[in-house]
């Protein structure tokens, strides 16, 4: 997982700290307290500016935010503070701010305030607990600024906040991830399959991912060189990752491995987060032999979670890509049927799959005909395990990229033994609503599946994007 690099500052009004004794030590220890929390998340890099209670010290938090390169900018706001001290960092560091109006308790202790005999010390009392104050004040400031902002509402232990805090750094985690990555196009799209095809210029530029234009020539030469003793290596790993079906041949097996080495190596030779693949060819036998062989390698790298998606589905694998960041998996699948009696979908696909999100251990069985594809090779057989689910499509349309989001469960009852990965799934509408509903929504016909329900932090990283998100159920 990628560390995320969130900002954090409080903000306040240098003028109290004279008047009110203590209250700025107060308040700079909640600050603290909210970094240790956020810091218990894991996997997360805070930068803390500290009491921001001037416009000079919010020059000095630019300067401080943009040389840490952060994601995400967190604003305690510890008390009453000027707007004037949080625009200048709101406005010159280009990423989405949270506001946490967090107080220290659930409520003041208005018997213990109103029982004190100094009415300067409950002033400074009720200050240490008047969070909320300026938050009107900044989002009027920042409406009219065009500043992407968000709030964040509650108490120090206020669980339900801290959720939503832990939600903000995982879809901030998931920005860069996103920006890192590095996805391999092998191939060329399947012909005809005129939903798939999409602008790379526009996926580079939503999601900052680098696009590597790969050569089937040069998985040929590494497939050349892969030894005897790696493909040993490669066939004890199928054995202990999937179930080999006793029908696999060892022809079959060794070709599978072969690939999976040379796959491994073109993964690691360009750092590949991920991968979008599809070829036919020519009558060219070498070639030939690599395309129908690759769906174990494949699946062995979507379960390390670097996704591959068949069919040039460059969309899809995007989708795959978010579900692996955020520790959901992200299978490849499409509609395969509509069950009208069990009032469930069943979606699937050939192809890779992401081996941890299966029910039991994933099969490797032969294929006597790749269906619409060339040759016949190894395949994978699975479902996905019963429990909450995320359906995730990166949409395509001429106003741009936006995310359509479904939640539903996995359910248990019969599935298709072809060779391909398929599930049954419900969700909160009908079956016949959900297709025309999802459907109409306009994605390609393939979907990513991630286990758990992650709709609300996918949503969370569309507005960091700037872009529209459609949930269906």
């Amino acid at each position: 997982m990628n560390k995320v690099k969130a900002g954090l500052m409080a903000v306040g009004l240098h003028t109290y700290w004279g008047q009110f004794e203590g209250l700025l030590e107060r308040l700079t220890e909640y600050n603290d307290a909210i970094k240790k929390q956020m810091e218990a998340f894991g996997n997360t890099e805070i930068v803390n500016a500290g009491m921001v209670d001037s416009t000079a010290k919010a020059q000095a938090a630019v300067e401080l935010m943009n040389s840490a390169d952060i994601d995400i900018l967190f604003v305690f706001v510890s008390t009453y503070a000027l707007s004037s001290t949080i625009v200048p960092v709101a406005t010159r560091i280009g990423v989405p701010v949270i506001m946490l109006n967090l107080q220290p308790a659930p409520a003041i202790d208005y018997q213990h305030i109103n029982a004190m005999d100094d009415r300067g010390a409950m002033t400074g009392e009720w200050l240490a607990n008047c969070q909320a104050c300026s938050i009107p004040e900044f989002c009027a400031v920042f409406n009219r600024a065009g500043v992407k902002y968000d709030i964040v509402s509650g108490f120090l232990h206020d669980s339900d906040a801290w959720c939503q805090i832990g939600r903000w750094l995982k879809a901030a985690r998931v920005a860069r991830g996103m920006r890192q990555n590095r996805m391999g196009l092998l191939g060329n799209y399947y012909g005809g399959m005129v939903d798939v095809y999409t602008d790379l210029r526009l996926q580079t530029t939503t999601f900052g991912t680098h696009i590597e234009i790969l050569e089937m020539s040069e998985l040929a030469v590494l497939r050349r060189e892969v030894t005897q003793a790696e493909v040993a290596l490669k066939t004890e790993e199928f054995g202990r990752i999937f179930e080999i079906d006793p029908v696999c041949s060892e022809d079959e097996i060794e070709r599978a491995a072969r690939t999976s080495v040379a796959l491994d190596r073109l993964v690691e030779r360009h750092n590949l987060g991920s991968m979008a693949y599809y070829y036919e060819g020519s009558g060219d036998r070498e070639y030939e032999n690599i395309v129908t062989s690759l769906i174990a390698g494949n699946t062995i790298l979507t379960g390390r979670d670097i996704p591959v998606a068949g069919e040039y589905e460059v969309k899809n694998v995007q989708a795959m890509k978010i579900m692996a960041l955020l520790g959901a998996g992200g299978c490849f699948s499409e509609f395969y049927a509509v069950d009208y009696a069990d009032d469930i979908v069943m979606l699937g696909h050939d192809g890779p799959a992401h081996f941890l999100l299966a029910d039991d251990k994933t099969r490797l069985v032969p294929l006597p005909v790749y269906h619409g594809k060339p040759g016949k090779g190894l395949s994978i057989q699975m479902s996905v395990k019963h429990g909450p689910v995320t359906l995730l499509s990166v949409v395509e349309s001429k106003e741009g990229i936006s995310f359509l989001i479904a939640e539903g469960e996995s359910v248990d009852g019969p599935v298709l033994n072809i060779g391909n990965i398929n599930s049954r799934y419900r969700f909160g509408v009908s079956a016949k609503e959900f297709i025309r509903r999802w459907s109409m929504a306009g994605p390609s016909h393939h979907c990513a599946i991630g286990i758990g329900h992650v709709a609300d932090i996918i949503r969370k990283y569309a507005f960091i994007l700037g872009i529209e998100t459609t949930v269906i159920a």
